[in-house]
């Protein structure tokens, strides 16, 4: 069984973030999934460097940088790594990696990252958005991870994707983008399988956007090819980027795909007030694949 598990974890953002920091390492504990994606994963740009020991320690691994990146600075209050040294110390140690995209709320490094219980082949990342402007809230990036499954080399990456009727950053442009560097970059040599896991800004319930975008690419939601699935909603009411929008009771727009058909046994909500408790603005999604 493979099991994999995505949120946009707002984390150090949040409202009462130590106790919520806690209470997800303790359902990752509980589930302990194989590969993780996390978005909105932010630290302090003004907090202390970690210390090379410490980020060894923690499993951290460098992102391939491309053309003018520059390698990521990681901070003491990093939430990827305060999670990862909490999964540790708790019996899952993972590996992982973290990219910064952009300022978020004027003082933070916010960014994305990938966790593995399995080895690393190999890391990289993109620009989705046009913009490359460090302090534009709308610059978006791609992460990603060639790992060694039970199953062979398979890519998965972690998104965070802008919004259908964004004018200067939309949705559509984000999506070809993200793309052509999977055709391009990812299966150019060898087509292994793809997964693409995170908050897509897409809602699954409405047609002719972003959803039936990705699907019309020959991407598989998890979530509809689950043998058990639940209601599917991973946000209860407004948030940033939907607030004008007239946003329903819930929305499903965070996801797992996969390039290809897989065998999915259950697709499930968590970290939702039922199942595990709320630590973010977002709701999880766990897949359990055959």
């Amino acid at each position: 069984m493979m099991k994999l598990l995505t949120l946009n974890s707002h984390s150090i953002v949040e409202p009462d973030y130590e106790e919520k920091l806690r209470d997800f390492s303790g359902v990752v504990l509980k589930e302990q999934p194989q590969v993780m994606a996390l978005q909105e994963v932010s630290q302090s740009m003004t907090a202390d460097r970690v210390p090379e020991e410490t980020l060894k320690a923690s499993g951290y691994v460098p992102c391939r940088p491309r053309e003018s990146m520059e390698p990521a600075a990681v901070r003491l209050d990093n939430h990827a790594l305060r999670l990862a040294l909490l999964l540790k110390a708790g019996g899952w140690p993972m590996t992982w990696t973290w990219i910064p995209a952009k300022v978020g709320y004027g003082r933070y490094d916010e960014g994305l990252a990938l966790f593995s219980a399995w080895p690393v082949e190999e890391t990289d990342q993109f620009f989705l958005s046009g913009s490359r402007d460090y302090g534009n809230w709308k610059t978006r990036r791609a992460l990603g991870m060639k790992l060694h499954t039970p199953s062979g080399l398979q890519w998965f990456g972690c998104v965070h994707l802008g919004w259908w009727q964004d004018e200067e950053e939309p949705f559509r442009e984000q999506w070809k983008r993200l793309s052509e560097e999977v055709e391009q970059v990812w299966t150019a040599e060898e087509p292994v399988p793809v997964w693409l896991m995170g908050d897509c800004n897409a809602r699954a319930d409405v047609r002719g956007e972003g959803y039936d975008l990705i699907r019309s690419g020959g991407w598989y939601d998890t979530y509809e090819l689950a043998r058990t699935r639940d209601q599917g909603d991973t946000v209860r009411g407004p948030i940033d980027g939907w607030r004008e929008s007239g946003v329903p009771q819930g929305m499903r727009i965070d996801y797992i795909w996969c390039s290809r058909r897989a065998a999915v046994e259950t697709s499930r909500v968590i970290c939702n007030g039922v199942n595990g408790p709320e630590v973010s603005d977002h709701y999880g999604v766990v897949a359990e694949l055959r």
